[in-house]
């Protein structure tokens, strides 16, 4: 599978090391930036890794910026993807086993390298289940997408 990774510079140790989780786990890693470790604005670099893989040249995303939690913001406001802020595999892997999650979110400062491997691990080996009633959910989602998908008033 390919899987394209991007992080802000917070986020960037953390990236550089699970470019070689992703090839050691079998699946070929797209390197989508952030290059170095100086600054970078997480909503560029989210909104980089949406679109590949909403265009699907990317089958799965790895986002990283310091503690996932403004990527995983940025990220959810494109229409088709479903990124998920996971610190246990359960999450991981539940996360597209029900709900079909594409992008995992990670804080680069706060998730050490052994479970950051453990977790992308669990993700990458999920697959959704397709099971009628999160087909059900999946379609209320897209729904939502549909119905909200437009620009936020000033000062929303």
């Amino acid at each position: 599978m390919r899987v394209a990774l991007a992080s802000d510079h917070a986020g960037f140790e953390l990236k550089q090391h699970l470019l070689a989780s992703v090839r050691t786990l079998g699946h070929e890693p797209a390197d989508l930036g952030t290059y170095d470790p100086a600054p970078a604005d997480y909503p560029e670099v989210a909104e980089r890794l949406g679109l590949e893989v909403r265009s699907g040249r990317a089958e799965r995303g790895l986002l990283l910026c310091g503690s996932g939690v403004g990527a995983v913001f940025a990220i959810n406001k494109l229409p088709g993807i479903r990124a998920g802020l996971c610190h246990d595999t359960y999450s991981a892997h539940q996360g597209v086993e029900h709900d079909d999650m594409n992008v995992l979110v990670l804080g680069g400062l706060v998730v050490g390298r052994a479970l950051a491997h453990d977790l992308v691990q669990a993700f990458l080996g999920a697959r959704f289940d397709g099971a009628p009633r999160h087909r059900h959910r999946l379609d209320l989602v897209r729904a939502l997408e549909a119905r909200y998908g437009g620009p936020l008033r000033p000062g929303s």
